[in-house]
């Protein structure tokens, strides 16, 4: 199946304790169907010192399920995904504008 959602797509979280945050997409897991979204389900990593890195306790984006986001559209609102074909090639739009992603 077609990814709805991409690496670089700005995305707003529908649900769980991060629920309406914004983000842009640092990684997708279609297999786990997961995403890395930079700024939303931080965790604190504690992590040892070693010779090149500070040790101490460091935040990191954790996935989140790609059912619990949505695409933002150019108004800034939560959109979902759609497919069409122009020019015989599958392209990806924001149901809510028609317009193209």
């Amino acid at each position: 199946m077609a990814a709805k959602l991409r690496k670089g797509d700005k995305v707003v979280v529908l649900a769980g304790k991060d629920k309406g945050k914004q983000g842009e997409i640092s990684s997708v897991d279609p297999k786990a169907g997961k995403a890395i979204v930079d700024g939303v389900n931080i965790a604190i990593r504690h992590t040892r010192q070693s010779q090149n890195s500070q040790g101490g306790r460091i935040p990191q984006a954790m996935p989140i399920q790609l059912s619990n986001l949505a695409l933002l559209d150019k108004n800034g609102k939560a959109t979902r995904v759609g497919f069409r074909e122009e020019d015989g090639k599958k392209v990806r739009f924001a149901k809510t504008t028609g317009e193209t992603v």
